[in-house]
């Protein structure tokens, strides 16, 4: 199974419409398979009690107010879509709010997100359930219980899901990661399991990978230096291409089942390393050879191969032999 890698946009684009087109412009060509964006509805998913990251911004007196500026009309959902569609990637969002997930439909989704914020509201899983298409779920805000039962409901309405490892904790530290539920989960439900990264680096994600990880997902950001709750947590355009390049090799690796017997390449390659035995010195007909005698030079081919010393020493030379010249069977009597 190919893995599918993920590049979240999220609120990168700081309620642009503009930024949010020169985002999808500047992935397409970073060998990603899916833009996520995430859909806010500020009067259906918020209220100004919220207390998370209050007044973090110059431009937001309130949380209300910043998703508020995070919001898109339908008609530029739609723009936004057709716009990952023009350039061959998969257009995915996470709905924040029963309403988006109405938005959404409408705009045309294959699958959804759904942040591990929301494991718990099993109202907003059973109307993104109701839908019939794939579910990725991520675990960081859930215990194991709470994922269960998130994945029971789901399974209920018989969706596809999938289950990403990750930490909510921004950015992530190396001894957070929690590589080791990546199998947990695998075995416990049975279902293809990813990793979700908010360390600011390639290096998790290509460590995932390689322990079997079938989805990759992070966030992206023109600058960690520009404004954003996620910015720091984020890799820029170049850090991508170089993680898509480094998930193919492995994923390419991983798919190479390598036998111990060795093809005609290595064959070869063996010829040419192995050694054969010589002599390291003027020898004459009628010389005992002893273990001092003898030297290994390549290729391997050429002598008696050098693993079969034991077989010489104590023979009788039956020619003169040269210094560093060839060992073979007929030379020892």
């Amino acid at each position: 199974m190919k893995v599918k890698i993920i590049a979240e946009i999220g609120q990168a684009h700081e309620g642009s419409l503009g930024i949010a087109h020169s985002y999808i412009e500047a992935l397409s060509n970073t060998g990603i398979d899916i833009i996520k964006f995430q859909t806010h509805i500020a009067e259906a998913e918020s209220s100004s009690e919220e207390p998370f990251r209050v007044k973090f911004s110059y431009e937001d007196k309130t949380r209300f107010d910043y998703w508020k500026r995070m919001e898109f009309t339908l008609e530029q959902w739609i723009g936004i879509k057709n716009h990952c569609d023009q350039k061959g990637l998969e257009f995915m969002s996470t709905p924040t709010c029963l309403a988006a997930v109405d938005l959404l439909e409408k705009v045309g989704v294959k699958s959804y997100k759904v942040g591990s914020g929301d494991i718990t509201n099993l109202l907003l899983l059973e109307k993104i359930a109701q839908t019939g298409k794939p579910i990725i779920i991520s675990s960081g805000m859930s215990s194991i219980t709470e994922l269960q039962q998130a994945v029971d409901l789901i399974h209920q309405n018989d969706n596809q899901i999938s289950i990403l490892q990750c930490t909510s904790k921004y950015p992530t530290k190396p001894s957070d990661m929690g590589f080791n539920l990546i199998n947990l989960y695998r075995t416990k439900f049975n279902v293809p399991i990813g990793f979700s990264d908010h360390s600011g680096t390639i290096f998790p994600s290509l460590a995932a990978t390689a322990l079997g990880a079938q989805i990759i997902e992070f966030h992206v950001v023109f600058d960690r230096m520009i404004f954003g709750p996620d910015s720091k947590s984020s890799l820029n355009i170049n850090e991508i291409k170089t993680l898509s390049k480094g998930i193919r090799f492995i994923e390419n690796a991983q798919n190479y089942q390598h036998e111990n017997d060795l093809d005609d390449a290595l064959k070869n390659m063996k010829n040419i390393f192995e050694k054969s035995l010589s002599v390291n010195k003027n020898l004459f007909m009628g010389h005992i050879i002893s273990f001092d005698d003898l030297e290994s030079k390549k290729p391997s081919n050429l002598g008696i191969p050098a693993k079969h010393f034991d077989n010489v020493v104590g023979k009788r030379l039956n020619k003169d032999k040269n210094k560093f010249d060839f060992l073979n069977y007929e030379d020892i009597g």
